[in-house]
């Protein structure tokens, strides 16, 4: 039964969120609350952010004038409630599904959306840039980048704020601090504030400071002035630190007091000013599991949202890719020479229980790819040998760093790229879709891809030992296992060891079939189909060389490629490259140069993502949706074969 809700039931615009008495907008920050709670335990989705930022969203478009004044989230995953108040209402629950809601800001949605945005630390740059222009067009209206989660951890972040303290654009800039990113946060200004919050003194003196002074009129604001006040005495770092760059400081403020945070914004707004508003939440607030365990209800799948239930689902019998990379670090925690990178993704890149064997090997940077990358190198000059986890739409974020400071020197860090391909929910940001492309052009630097939890183990193993820069890409998700494949072939060549460059066939061509295939669909393709799988689609091509009677071979990797399989590629009459990447610059790319010159003139296929940025896909449609069934991807492989005959 639908749940019914008196005032946001009533809210479908920032005009009917304007119209409110200010007086209802704690009954409607509750409102709002529960039915994102309801909405995103039905749906999927962010969930721990989202509750954290309510009564700070409310107040930001009861006050601002929206899109006028330009509302910028970074972090985008807190943005649930700012699309509820902004006519998206009634689309929530179609969140991260396909031709749903983006789980983001996303310009094309709405024009309250400023900015597209998934990856964290770009509002401050875009807010000092639209303030820019304001000025010089004599625009008049405000500029408010929502920055937090742990996004001001980046060095990004920083660059904003020492140009914008430099020429003082107008800006309110608002630090929604959680205390977190997806994990705690990290670093020396996170400390300071950790330092005045968990103060002995501070918490008695506001505690009785309340019991003494009554919450009516102008008490409550002596209060809140002495709080304040008293605050910035006890750190002055925190407010030191913003005013040495130029930027007034204001709080810390209690994020979870919408009218007060509504008379703040009421007095900041059209100052003219650059100004920062430090304002505290609570991620998951108002779900006590949420509250406890922010790490582990920051992304949930669907769940019966009762407190002693769990949000996130028991753990699959098979392991995930990113499971087997984080045993595979367990298993090597006592090698004295072994350190791990992450950038503030411990849980995602499934590090748990390595942070628990070996906390002293592992580092965590926050969200700071940049940083990490080139750490790593400086720990490599020093003797260790640095495993850097990164997702792979991360990576993108450190491109130079990985050429300037790793592979130039040729140092010995091994890369373990997660989410490499089609992600599924979280949409354009995300995809893991260039990779390949954009790794497999630099010196130096070799490129892998795992077909198979095994396969993964081991080229972990050998990057590991192998003395330069080196990436293994593996997806999201289930890892496939040899003996899911061996129905198809033998296990025998499914665990051939890894050698530098070197791919393995799987599956010879079957005559009889490879006939039959062909007089059944009139394609002249008796030479035979060769199948080059790069990574997670090995399954499919074994199943469809099985069916059509194709050589299939597990080419492993990306750079060195195998040369000795790409010259046997002039013994067969069509060539279909298979890998979940670009196929401009990807894997179909590498083969197609080196077969040009082979001189191998063979007709081919690519088989990969399109010339497009792929939208939020449930993981179960995936295949349906990109064309990479079984079924469509032999239709391609006929439509090619057909073209033949012209």
């Amino acid at each position: 039964m639908k749940r019914t809700y008196p005032l946001l039931d009533k809210i479908n615009t920032v005009s009917d969120l304007k119209a409110l008495d200010e007086s209802r907008l704690p009954q409607l920050c509750n409102e709002l609350r529960d039915f994102l709670i309801y909405s995103i335990s039905n749906s999927s989705g962010h969930f721990a952010s989202n509750l954290g930022t309510i009564e700070l969203t409310v107040a930001l478009h009861y006050v601002y004038d929206s899109p006028n004044d330009k509302i910028i989230w970074d972090v985008g995953h807190q943005a649930y409630a700012h699309k509820v108040l902004t006519g998206r209402k009634e689309k929530i629950g179609t969140i991260r599904q396909y031709q749903g809601i983006h789980p983001f800001p996303f310009i094309k949605e709405s024009e309250h959306d400023i900015l597209t945005v998934g990856h964290s630390s770009t509002s401050l740059s875009v807010a000092t840039g639209i303030s820019i222009a304001n000025q010089a067009r004599g625009i008049n209206s405000d500029v408010i980048p929502v920055i937090g989660d742990g996004a001001m951890t980046a060095g990004m972040a920083f660059e904003a704020l020492n140009h914008v303290g430099d020429i003082k654009a107008p800006l309110t800039i608002i630090l929604n601090d959680n205390n977190m990113s997806i994990s705690p946060n990290k670093g020396a200004l996170n400390r300071q504030t950790e330092k005045l919050f968990q103060s002995e003194i501070y918490q008695q003196i506001r505690a009785k400071s309340k019991d003494l002074l009554p919450d009516i009129g102008p008490l409550k604001s002596i209060l809140k002035s002495t709080e304040s006040a008293f605050k910035s005495l006890l750190s002055p770092e925190i407010a030191n630190l913003y005013r040495t760059l130029g930027i007034d400081y204001i709080g810390p403020v209690d994020g979870h007091d919408v009218r007060g945070l509504v008379h703040l914004f009421k007095r900041l707004k059209g100052n003219g000013k650059l100004q920062l508003v430090h304002v505290l939440t609570t991620k998951g607030k108002g779900y006590l599991p949420a509250e406890a365990e922010p790490t582990k209800y920051h992304g949930v799948s669907k769940f019966t949202p009762q407190e002693e239930q769990k949000a996130t689902p028991p753990s699959a019998s098979a392991p995930s890719y990113s499971q087997i990379f984080g045993n595979w670090l367990v298993k090597h925690a006592q090698d004295p020479h072994l350190i791990a990178i992450t950038p503030a993704m411990i849980e995602g890149s499934g590090m748990q229980e390595f942070n628990k064997v070996a906390p002293e090997k592992l580092i965590d940077v926050a969200i700071a790819e940049q940083h990490a990358v080139t750490l790593a190198t400086g720990l490599a000059i020093g003797g260790l040998k640095p495993v850097v986890a990164i997702y792979s739409t991360f990576f993108q974020r450190a491109y130079d760093q990985l050429i300037h400071d790793v592979a130039i020197d040729n140092h010995p860090v091994l890369f373990a790229i997660d989410r490499a391909g089609i992600v599924g929910e979280d949409g354009q940001t995300h995809q893991g879709a260039f990779d390949i492309s954009y790794l497999r052009c630099i010196p130096n630097l070799v490129v892998t891809t795992a077909s198979s939890g095994e396969n993964l183990q081991a080229l972990l193993e050998f990057g590991y030992t192998y003395n330069g820069p080196f990436a293994v890409r593996y997806p999201r998700g289930k890892a496939s296992q040899i003996a899911e494949q061996s129905q198809y072939t033998s296990k025998e060549l499914l665990e051939t060891p890894i050698s530098l460059g070197k791919g393995v066939q799987l599956m010879q061509t079957n005559a009889q079939k490879l006939a039959q295939f062909n007089h059944e669909h009139q394609l002249n393709l008796s030479k035979g189909i060769a199948i080059l799988n790069f990574g997670n689609m090995l399954t499919k091509a074994l199943a469809i060389g099985e069916q059509i009677g194709a050589s299939v071979f597990d080419m492993r990797f990306v750079k060195p490629l195998d040369l000795e399989i790409i010259k046997q590629l002039e013994n067969y009459s069509l060539v279909v490259v298979l890998e979940e990447n670009a196929e401009q610059g990807g894997a179909a790319s590498a083969v197609f140069e080196s077969m040009m010159n082979l001189n191998v003139l063979v007709p081919s296929l690519a088989i990969g993502i399109q010339d497009e940025f792929i939208p939020p896909i449930n993981t179960n449609i995936i295949d349906q949706i990109m064309q990479w069934d079984k079924e469509q991807l032999i239709a391609r492989i006929i439509a090619k074969g057909k073209s033949l005959n012209n």
